[in-house]
């Protein structure tokens, strides 16, 4: 789902836009790029809902829950308005 949502750019179909939004993800593209809006919020909530599952299901195991904190951090922070067509490292950019 990450790469569908954070790595893949332009319109899966085609789209009026000429062009415009060649240069975004999916999700700088869901709902004309506004923010906090239902579906994005459903779609940041969903990941926070299976972390906590798993850190229950797994006992609290240390070795587990880090590897589940970084794999929430690595899903949320891309969603934060504040990197909204930020590109960092350069990674995807082009």
């Amino acid at each position: 789902m990450y790469l569908l949502l954070h790595t893949v750019k332009g319109t899966p179909f085609e789209t009026p836009d000429q062009g415009k939004d060649r240069l975004l993800t999916h999700w700088e593209q869901i709902d004309y790029g506004m923010q906090c809006t239902s579906s994005r919020k459903f779609l940041s909530i969903s990941p926070v809902v299976l972390y906590l599952l798993t850190s229950f299901y797994t006992k609290y195991d240390p070795a587990h829950f880090v590897i589940n904190t970084a794999s929430l951090l690595s899903v949320l922070l891309p969603k934060l308005p504040q990197f909204h067509g930020v590109r960092v490292f350069g990674i995807n950019k082009y």
